[in-house]
Order: C-alpha cells, then sequence, then structure tokens
C-alpha cells in the first residue's frame, strides 16, 4: 500500500527483513531513494515499534558493495549468457549424474514466492528433493517437535498471549537482543501488569534478565532435565489436568514413565540441571499453580544434538496440565529469520514436500504431483544442510545453487564448507552484495534484488503473512529471485510449469495448492487468498493462516478446541529421555562455547554491517567469559585472545561479564572474513546434529582459551577500504565516511611509515608523532582527514590509544587549524564533555559517559534520561544497560 505525502515523496508499508517478529514498517521513499522508516501502527505484530536495526533500514540500502551485474568465473555477463550457462550446467551433470547430483541452499530470508519456485524446481521438476534451507540452522528442531506433538508444523500462540499470560518462561533466548521488539511489548505487559512472572531460562545473565523476577542459570545443555523434571512435578503436586489428557491426548503414560525414570524429585533435577533447589522448585511451584502459562523457547533449545526432544519435553508440560489453545497459555517457539515460517510452508526443508505435506504418505506425492502437472516428481526426502555440503564435498553433488545465504559462516566446520564449495564443479550463488565469504566461492554470481526492492509475502512467528513491498527499482541489472529461478527453469525445458509474470500470480498458485484435496486435513490452507487480484494482493493487509476458502474466521490461536492435526485429533505426548551433550570438554578443551545474536547486528552482517550506527555499540568480535576463568588464564577487559577447537581457532577480544558463568564462554555469529581477520565462530564448531531434524549443534562446543601476548595495538581509519593487513588481528568498522581498523600484532614493525606504505599510499600533507612506545600519524586532503593511525606498545592493553569512536566522527569534520590538527593527533577533544565515551543508545547515538554525566547532574530514572538524551526512547534495547548505570550510582 503506497501513500502519498508529496509530489515528490510517497511511504510504502512494507515488512522488516530482520527476525521473525515480522514487524510492520513505514518506508519514506524519496526520487528512488528510502530517506526515512517508522514503524506501522497498524501491523499486528509491532503496533508502531521498530528495532535499532529496523530503525537504520534507510541506512543500508546504497550501492556501495551491491552487486550489480551477472559473472561468470569472474568476468561481467549478460543474463542471456548467465541464465543459459547455469541451465546447460545443471542439464549436463543431471544428464550424466542424476537429479540428486545437483541442490539448491535457500535462505529463511528470501519470500515466499522465491521459495515456492525454488522449491517446485527442485522436487516437481528436476526430481530431487536436495533442497534445504538455513532454517534447519535455526527452527528445525521446532519444526519436528511439532509435527510429532501436533501433527503438522503448528505454531499455537500468538504475540498476544505474551502480554494476557501470568507466567512467562523465556528459554534458550535472549529476546532482548534477538527479538527486541518482542521483549518491548513483554515489558509493557509487565509494566502494566507487575504480579505477571517473568522466568529467564539461559545459562547466561544476558540483558533479558533486566525484567526477570527469577533467572535459572543452568547448566548448558540441560533443558531437556528440566521440562521432564517438571512433568514430574506436575504428577506428583496434582497439577495435571486429567479431562484433557483423556480426551485430548496419547501416549501420557509413556511419557510420565520416562520423566519418572529419569528424575524422583527437585532435588534431582536441580542436581541434573546444575541448579539451586530452590530456584527450581520456585519455577515448578508457578508452573504448577499458574492457569495461563507461555513458554517462549529460541536457539537455545532448537541448536542442539537434541534439540527436538527438549522441544517435545516443553510441549509435554504443556499438554499434561491443559496450558494450550488459551488466551495466554502456549507453547511458542519464536522464528529467528524474517520468513523462516514462510519457507517451511512451501516446503523449503529437504524432508519437507509442499504445503505441509512430506513424502510419509505416497497420496501427498500424488497429490502434488498433479496439481503441479511435475513431470518427474521427488518420491524421498533430500539431504539436509548438513548432510548436503558433506555431499558436496565428496562429490556426490557436483552443482548447487546458493541463493541469499552465507554458508560459508553460518554452517557449522565452516572451513569444511568451504573447501567443499571449492572443490565442487560448479557453484552458484545469487546474492545482493558482491563479496561475501561464499561469493567468493561461486564460478557463476546472479546479482539479486535487495529487500528494498524485493516485492512478495513473508510470514512471522504468529503465522502472520505480511506483505514485502518493493519500493525501489531493481539496483543496476539486478533482477528478483522468482525471476531468476524461473528464467533457469525454462531454458532447462520447464516452461510449462513456470509461465509467472508477478510475485501475486505465484502466491495464488501458492495459496491454491494448500486448499487442494485438503477438506481439512490440514492445518496450513490459505485457499481463501487464491483468488486474490493483483490490486488485493498489492494491497493485502496482514492476515494470519489458516484463511480457508469459504471461511469468513480466521483462528488467532491454534487447538482452542482441543482438536489437533494428527489422524487421531489428539496431541501425542513423547517419552523423553534427556540426554547431554554430545561433545564434552576435555583436559585438552575444557571451556563450554555458547553462541547467539548481538542487539544491533544481524546474522553476517552483509547488510547491517553497512551502517555505522550499528556497528557503535559493540564494533568487534569478542569472547565473553567469567571473572574466574579470566583470573585463571591470566586475561584482562579487551586482551587479545585466542578461542580454539579441534576444528580451528578465532581471534577476538576479550570481555569479562559478571553474567557468564566459570568454565563457559560465550561470542557472537555475525563477523567474517569480510570484517575481520580470523572470527568465525562456527568454523570452531563440529557438524554435530539432531538426529531427528538434521539441526546443527550451536550451543555446545569445547574449546581452549589462550591470551595472546600482541606487541602492538592500533586504531587506522582510512578514506579507502584495505585489503586484508599484514597483522594477526584486524576488524574493519565502516563509517559514514572511509572505515576504521582495529589492529594488534604479534610482531612489531621495524618501521611504521614503511608498514604503512606497504598497505596504502600517504599523502604529503601529514603530522606526525613518534616515541619510543607511540606512533601517531594524520595525514589530510585539503582541510580533511585523510588517514588516521595510531599505534602502541605500551603493555597497559589499548589504554594508550585514543577512543575510536570520537576519532571516527573527527574523521568527518574540517581540520583547518593547528590546533584542530594537534587536537586530533592527540587523539582527544580539548573539552573533554566533548567525548560521549562507549555508545550505549544506538537509535540516538549517546554514550556511556554522556549518560553518566546527566546522572550525576540529577537525572535518576530511565524516563528523565529520555527526556534529557533521548537514550531508550525508541526501540528500548538499551534500557538494561541504563538501568544498570543507574543501580551503579545508586
Amino acid at each position: 500500500m503506497t501513500t502519498a505525502i508529496s509530489p515528490e515523496t510517497c511511504e510504502v508499508k512494507t515488512t522488516c527483513p530482520y527476525c521473525g517478529v515480522g514487524c510492520g514498517v513505514n518506508a519514506r521513499v524519496s526520487d528512488n531513494r528510502l530517506i526515512a522508516v517508522s514503524g506501522d501502527k497498524h501491523h499486528p505484530a509491532n503496533l508502531g515499534r521498530l528495532c535499532v536495526k529496523g530503525s537504520a533500514l534507510h541506512e543500508t540500502t546504497d550501492l556501495q558493495g551491491r552487486l550489480l551485474q551477472p559473472q561468470i568465473k569472474g568476468q561481467p555477463a549478460s543474463w542471456e549468457q548467465a541464465i543459459n550457462k547455469v541451465a546447460q550446467w545443471f542439464k549436463e551433470i543431471i544428464a550424466e549424474h542424476g537429479p540428486d547430483s545437483v541442490a539448491l541452499y535457500l535462505s529463511g530470508q528470501i519470500l515466499t514466492e522465491d521459495y515456492y519456485v525454488a522449491n517446485k524446481l527442485m522436487k516437481g521438476f528436476i526430481g530431487s528433493a536436495n533442497v534445504d534451507t538455513n532454517s534447519r540452522l535455526c527452527m528445525s528442531s521446532a519444526v519436528a517437535a511439532h509435527k510429532r506433538a501436533f501433527g503438522a508444523d503448528l505454531v499455537p500462540g500468538c504475540y498476544e498471549d505474551l502480554e494476557l499470560t501470568d507466567l512467562l518462561l523465556l528459554v534458550g533466548s535472549n529476546t532482548a537482543w534477538a527479538h527486541p521488539v518482542v521483549y518491548q511489548r513483554i515489558v509493557a505487559a509487565k509494566k502494566a501488569r507487575p504480579e505477571m512472572k517473568i522466568v529467564v531460562i539461559d545459562p547466561r545473565q544476558t540483558a533479558t534478565c533486566d525484567i526477570a523476577d527469577l533467572h535459572l542459570s543452568l547448566k548448558p545443555g540441560s533443558d531437556g532435565y528440566l521440562f521432564t523434571g517438571l512433568l514430574s512435578y506436575l504428577a506428583d503436586n496434582s497439577a495435571l489436568d486429567a479431562s484433557f489428557i483423556n480426551n485430548h491426548t496419547e501416549g501420557f503414560d509413556n511419557a510420565l514413565l520416562a520423566a519418572n525414570q529419569l528424575t524422583g524429585s527437585v532435588a534431582e533435577s536441580a542436581q541434573l540441571c546444575g541448579l539451586n533447589k530452590t530456584d527450581l522448585g520456585q519455577l515448578y511451584d508457578w508452573f504448577s499453580r499458574t492457569e495461563k502459562v507461555v513458554t517462549l523457547f529460541s536457539q537455545g533449545i532448537n541448536q542442539s544434538s537434541s534439540g527436538v526432544d527438549k522441544g517435545n519435553a516443553i510441549i509435554n508440560c504443556h499438554l499434561a496440565s491443559g496450558k494450550i489453545g488459551k488466551p495466554g497459555a502456549a507453547p511458542f517457539s519464536i522464528t529467528g529469520q524474517p520468513n523462516a515460517m514462510g519457507g517451511r510452508e512451501v516446503g523449503g526443508l529437504a524432508n519437507q514436500l509442499a504445503a505441509h505435506m512430506d513424502f510419509s504418505d505416497p497420496a501427498n506425492i500424488e497429490l502434488v504431483e498433479s496439481f503441479w502437472e511435475a513431470p518427474q516428481i521427488a518420491r524421498k526426502e533430500g539431504l539436509k544442510a548438513v548432510d548436503m555440503f558433506q555431499a558436496v564435498h565428496d562429490g556426490h553433488i557436483k552443482a548447487i545453487w546458493i541463493i541469499g545465504t552465507n554458508p560459508v559462516v553460518s554452517m557449522p566446520d565452516a572451513d569444511f564448507v568451504r573447501e567443499a564449495l571449492q572443490r565442487c564443479e560448479l557453484v552458484v550463488v545469487s546474492d545482493c552484495m558482491e563479496k561475501t565469504d561464499t561469493t567468493a566461492c561461486a564460478d557463476v554470481l546472479l546479482p539479486a534484488t535487495g529487500w528494498a526492492e524485493k516485492d512478495g509475502t513473508v510470514t512471522n512467528s504468529e503465522r502472520v503473512i505480511s506483505r514485502q513491498r518493493g519500493f525501489l527499482k531493481p539496483a543496476g541489472n539486478s533482477r528478483h529471485d522468482w525471476q531468476i529461478i524461473t528464467a533457469v527453469a525454462r531454458a532447462m525445458g520447464f516452461e510449462a510449469g513456470f509461465r509467472f509474470s508477478s510475485p501475486g500470480e505465484i502466491f495464488a498458485e501458492h495459496a491454491a495448492l494448500s486448499g487442494f484435496h485438503n477438506n481439512g486435513k490440514r492445518c496450513f490452507d490459505i485457499s481463501g487468498l487464491s483468488a486474490l487480484s493483483e490490486r488485493e494482493y498489492d494491497q493485502l493487509k496482514p492476515v494470519r493462516w489458516p484463511c480457508v476458502k469459504g471461511e469468513k474466521h480466521n483462528p488467532v490461536r491454534l487447538f482452542s478446541d482441543g482438536e489437533f492435526n494428527t489422524p487421531s485429533g489428539r496431541a501425542r505426548m513423547l517419552p523423553i529421555m534427556p540426554a547431554a551433550p554430545l561433545n564434552q570438554t576435555s583436559p585438552a578443551y575444557p571451556l563450554i562455547l555458547n553462541t547467539g545474536r548481538i542487539r544491533d547486528q544481524w546474522h553476517t552482517m552483509t547488510r547491517t554491517g553497512k551502517a555505522s550506527r550499528l556497528l557503535n555499540h559493540i564494533d568487534q568480535p569478542f569472547v565473553e567469559l567469567s571473572a574466574d576463568d579470566a583470573e585463571t588464564y591470566g586475561i584482562i577487559e579487551n586482551d587479545l585472545v585466542e578461542v580454539a577447537s579441534t576444528q580451528g581457532r578465532c581471534v577476538v577480544r576479550s570481555k569479562i561479564a559478571k553474567g557468564q558463568s566459570a568454565g563457559s564462554l560465550f561470542m557472537p555469529i555475525h563477523w567474517n572474513a569480510q570484517f575481520a581477520s580470523q572470527a568465525r565462530v562456527d568454523s570452531l564448531f563440529a557438524s554435530i546434529k539432531d538426529p531427528i531434524s538434521g539441526q546443527p549443534e550451536a550451543k555446545h562446543c569445547p574449546v581452549t582459551l589462550r591470551k595472546l601476548n600482541t606487541a602492538w595495538q592500533g586504531v587506522l581509519i582510512s578514506d579507502k577500504a584495505l585489503t586484508e593487513l599484514p597483522c594477526e588481528y584486524w576488524c574493519k568498522v565502516p563509517l559514514e565516511k572511509g572505515f576504521r581498523y582495529e589492529l594488534a600484532g604479534l610482531t612489531l614493525p621495524q618501521n611504521w611509515p614503511s608498514w604503512l606504505e606497504s598497505q596504502l599510499e600517504i599523502g604529503t600533507d601529514r603530522i606526525e608523532l613518534n616515541s619510543s612506545n607511540n606512533y601517531r600519524l594524520a595525514c589530510f586532503n585539503a582541510q580533511q582527514p585523510q588517514l588516521l593511525f595510531f599505534a602502541s606498545s605500551d603493555r597497559v592493553s589499548t589504554q594508550a590509544l585514543p577512543n575510536s569512536a570520537w576519532l571516527s566522527k573527527q574523521f568527518t569534520q574540517i581540520t583547518g587549524t593547528a590546533a584542530q590538527r594537534m587536537s586530533l593527533l592527540a587523539g582527544k577533544p580539548v573539552d573533554s564533555s566533548d567525548d560521549a565515551g562507549a555508545i550505549i543508545c544506538s537509535c540516538f547515538e549517546v554514550g556511556e559517559d554522556t549518560i553518566r554525566r546527566a546522572i550525576s547532574q540529577g537525572a535518576n530514572s530511565t524516563e528523565q534520561l529520555a527526556t534529557q538524551l533521548k537514550c531508550g526512547s525508541n526501540c528500548g534495547s538499551c534500557l538494561p544497560e541504563i538501568r544498570a548505570l543507574l543501580s551503579w550510582f545508586r
């Protein structure tokens, strides 16, 4: 939907491309340029809120780094050449080696229409189910748990339940940072009803704990023991819903028997989880006595070698107590990616067929074959992600087409994945960005449109389908993913099945398939949307499925009638025997590494890494460790350290956190070879996966840790991007103008000017300072800084270096006077009040020192600070840190 604001400016309603919350966005467009964004107050997911990433969308749509032209073997090509080459090579490989010799690897960030045609091409026309998606890495264990319990991949609850519940369990989810808008809805609900209880179950003390009544810092990987213990407790304390169990479930006796075999008391459960008996007993008591309970679970559950069983252990507790299908009561898996659910709807996973049908029933295959008029329908499951890349490495898969994702960074054993692609006969990559760790392995690059240009639909965590409307012209020669896929399909000879001319036509076919011979058999049914005209599709408002043809009512939450999608109509309770993580510590690798997101970055930074504001809060890769471990390993804050496993090594900064348990470490998932010298955390993880879902373990990796004795550390700011720098550690931080590089080396260069000149040109208009421990250089072009370099061999870590954030701001300033130039060389402002310190609020770029000064001058609440500085008044993600500062002053 587009609203004219002025003859030159319009506002378009679209959907955010980041996490699975699925926020509505108002995009203000002028002269084919996105100039501002705001939250859509009418969208049910966010009601006007946006997180800092969403608020910065207009800062990431420029053409810097975009892939704008097809390339074959590194050379520019026309679209006709590229399409024909891909089609020819795929046909030749299939003709010689069969359909299972090729594969597609998709992304939860492409649109449903893109997903649909890709899945149709592989499974219906090429005849292989070797099509998987990076949703395998975040949601597939929840999918399998849903299918085992409910008969289909069905999320029972909705965001409103998070506000209506009386007890909210946040399990394996740093909601404050991973799903900030949902977190703010929870914060508002808690403020309106202080009696609402919130429990965070997470080995780490995260920002989410800021609102918790109880934080259970359980032993990593022990969630399954906690919830099987809870089931046993419910039975022992008369907290079962016998009527619901008898009328609406099956398998209860076996589920309870398994739970009782594992644990007979709260004390035993607490011991298995490494928890205090009293704290665990408090949770069990609250759950047993509270009618409205929501368990919101995410990657801490899913990314496990037993993630499916953990999901079913949670669901068992809700089924046994009847806490499902009611307002404020549900087990709720929150999606990691913007369209992970849309991909699951069309069959984007290798073990799915289409429209919530799989290969287990031959009737499903015949139904889809008939609807698609498929010449060669796949009749068995394909290879899941980990096995798919193993097959690429082994040579069984000889051609792979990767669309909209970066597996060389995101897959476990990432170095192995890179090697597999380098060995593969044909690697095709469709992406909007030219240089990623994965595009570096490609034989063919196909330029895809970016978020602001793409047109279609996405489905969020609460089953709401929203329109993502393109409002900018495709950049360069880029094309939409569905256009690229259908063009290749036609060039392969599959013209009849791919005569689509718009995403609306694809969506209509997808919707029709969902209702084809359905008759209530499958809950996923959006046949009510199958007859939309192009105009109706364009104006489609957010709608929740099921949306059945001929029915006017779309249920907000599922299972309110106690009916499930199983053959018996009953939910299945599973006997769960929890298992410890497969990869355990050893004397050589005594620490456990956990991974996750940070507040302001998204996945592998190909988009958010372009916005300098989003790197203000945390600008370098790090490992978080406890004070006890820091003392043991002789590490202080901001040291350069090596984290190593049996698979690989990373070099990052140290961050000592009071919320980190001894023996456990945490690293973010985002950094890659484009932004840091060696910080791809997934290169440390072995390819251990859940045996049912195939989802890899990403929360439990045995590692060792050691401090690197750096000879020097430095900061380099340049108006040009640099290639890999000759030092042990470098990290690139894009600025509004130019780039900043944080550096460290193990060997001190003999001559700093010579070292610099080996990397870049140094102008003659410069000033420098050279002492025994420090070297400083500032180069100018007219009155504008062109290069700033500060290096120190002082052993006091980086304290001898200037504030990087302040320096970065000065890089855009005019420095005409001698005093201004000397201030720049000194690395600090003449007036110290001009230094904001480390950025806390990214939305308004408010630093820690600025907040501290305001607090000391009497601003003693978050409300007063918001009024005075604006910090915390937009997305609210920084509020936990602001409250921590307020507590320190008290």
